[in-house]
């Protein structure tokens, strides 16, 4: 088992930033990529970004590139999500998790999921 919390989230204006962090706790976190995803009221989950349990490999949506990055510190058990020129469409609840077979850019395969943060932008 792998427990994951996430905090960080908050109300933040538009072009501000946040920093996302997803502490894990339980089985070897270093052993699993993690991936970031976030759902928006009245949508789907959607992929935003993930990360091998090296870090040497990560992976973005579209919409956050070059706005977003993802990175860990296996020796914390700690994933990281910073977000930078935060627009209103980046509000969503964002949730971490974890994929023992590697950064998938969907949510299938990803075994573990903490309770979520949320996060606000506003115009």
């Amino acid at each position: 088992q792998v427990h994951l919390v996430e905090s960080g989230g908050g109300l933040v204006q538009a072009g501000g930033s946040l920093r996302l962090s997803c502490a894990a706790s339980g089985r070897t976190f270093s052993e699993y990529a993690t991936g970031w995803f976030r759902q928006a009221p009245g949508k789907e989950r959607e992929f935003v970004a993930s990360i091998s349990w090296s870090g040497g490999s990560k992976y973005y949506t579209d919409s956050v590139k070059g706005r977003f990055t993802i990175s860990r510190d296996n020796a914390k058990n700690t994933v990281y999500l910073q977000m930078n020129s935060l627009k209103p469409d980046d509000t969503a609840v964002y949730y971490c998790s974890a994929n023992p077979r590697g950064p998938a850019v969907v949510a299938y395969g990803y075994n573990y999921w903490g309770q979520g943060t949320q996060v606000t932008v506003s115009s």
